[in-house]
């Protein structure tokens, strides 16, 4: 197998995009990907995205960029995984690359979802949850992020405002970060006045939908000694409803995934520099932290009230704001990540910027933990 490059990044910002098609978000990232490597023509394309069919109307995404990229003839295909979506393409692409395959990957997340109705929008985000067993009881996503939620207080005696530091630390990071939604810091008074979302999940610990796309385009190591390389890769796979799982208070298919992608990586979790991690809700960013071996059971909140989540704390997470500041484009959150953690590695992040960052881990969950991808990026 060959080692797997990194060498152009290309997104948009996460907004309200009502002047912008999917195929035009995708098609402006992927294109700013290639004018970053230097290219012109790609092998394959690799499109990462979740709700296309059902809130754009729109399937074939694959050959869609592919056409408005003008790359007619390019194997170019469309890859769901709920949330997970985009590091599933991602790791789709490294696989082609590293087989000898193909020389030339671009991966591409979009997502378009605010022009919709809101019942729609919740509607086609709840089809990442089991149909037959969780879906057809009435229960949102984030009504079953709240259970896991009020569960985990439970379990380890914490309230709602000791979940605030994910909060505080990911509005501070998307300050600075052009590409946000937010990028106004909050103060720990306005995390605890937030709205009640689904109790106890307020609104500052639950992700923001948003339009946008993210794109890296991937080379043969050899090809690109300079560019920051893919150092490990895995996906792992849980079970779709969460009353199934043993355990719903750990991210089981977190912590295969990381340990595979450590042991690929040759590395343990105190050299990763920083974590791209998928707060979609502040819960899952603590069973992240746990199931990824930077805290113990329970501790994840611990971590981040003693500042170890922070840019000069242990290990940084959402160093550009992560989905709670950046936005959650659901289908694209994956290569946003991951293209947020290659800047890091260049250092090219600006004022997010992580001083001297080596190794860089990004983690992509989709649904409530049923596929979880994790990737560890190098720097050269």
């Amino acid at each position: 197998m060959r080692e797997v490059a990194i060498l152009g990044v290309g997104q948009t910002a996460v907004r309200e995009q009502w002047d912008r098609s999917i195929r035009q978000l995708a098609v402006a990232a992927g294109r700013a990907a290639m004018q970053d490597a230097g290219l012109d023509k790609v092998d394959a394309i690799y499109v990462g995205n979740m709700t296309s069919g059902v809130l754009n109307q729109q399937m074939q995404l694959g050959a869609l960029v592919a056409d408005f990229l003008n790359q007619h003839g390019a194997e170019a295909v469309k890859m769901e995984a709920a949330c997970g979506s985009a590091g599933s393409a991602m790791r789709q692409g490294i696989l082609a690359v590293a087989s000898g395959e193909l020389d030339a990957v671009l991966v591409i997340g979009v997502e378009k979802m605010t022009e919709t109705p809101f019942k729609e929008t919740t509607a086609a985000l709840t089809t990442a949850a089991d149909a037959d067993y969780e879906i057809i009881h009435g229960v949102t996503f984030v009504g079953l992020n709240a259970l896991i939620m009020r569960r985990y207080m439970h379990e380890y005696g914490y309230v709602r405002s000791d979940f605030a530091p994910f909060a505080l630390n990911a509005h501070s990071n998307g300050a600075k970060n052009p590409n946000a939604m937010f990028q106004t810091p909050i103060s720990q008074r306005t995390y605890d006045k937030g709205r009640i979302v689904a109790d106890p999940i307020s609104l500052f610990d639950a992700s923001p939908i948003g339009d946008g796309a993210a794109a890296l385009l991937l080379v043969p190591a050899e090809k690109a000694p300079e560019a920051v390389r893919v150092a490990g890769s895995a996906s792992a796979t849980d079970t779709l409803a969460v009353h199934d799982r043993h355990d719903m208070l750990w991210l089981k298919a977190a912590e295969r995934s990381a340990q595979r992608a450590y042991a690929e990586a040759g590395v343990v979790p105190e050299a990763v520099d920083l974590f791209e991690l998928h707060d979609a809700f502040s819960v899952m960013a603590a069973l992240s932290l746990e199931a990824a071996g930077f805290a113990e059971r329970g501790q994840g909140v611990r971590l981040a009230q003693e500042g170890g989540i922070f840019p000069d704390g242990r290990i940084p997470i959402c160093t550009m704001g992560g989905l709670k500041a950046r936005g959650h484009p659901v289908g694209a959150t994956g290569l946003y990540q991951l293209a947020e953690a290659t800047l890091q590695l260049r250092g090219q992040a600006g004022e997010a910027q992580i001083p001297d960052a080596k190794i860089a881990m990004t983690q992509n969950i989709g649904g409530s933990g049923a596929t979880i991808v994790t990737h560890i990026l190098e720097r050269p």
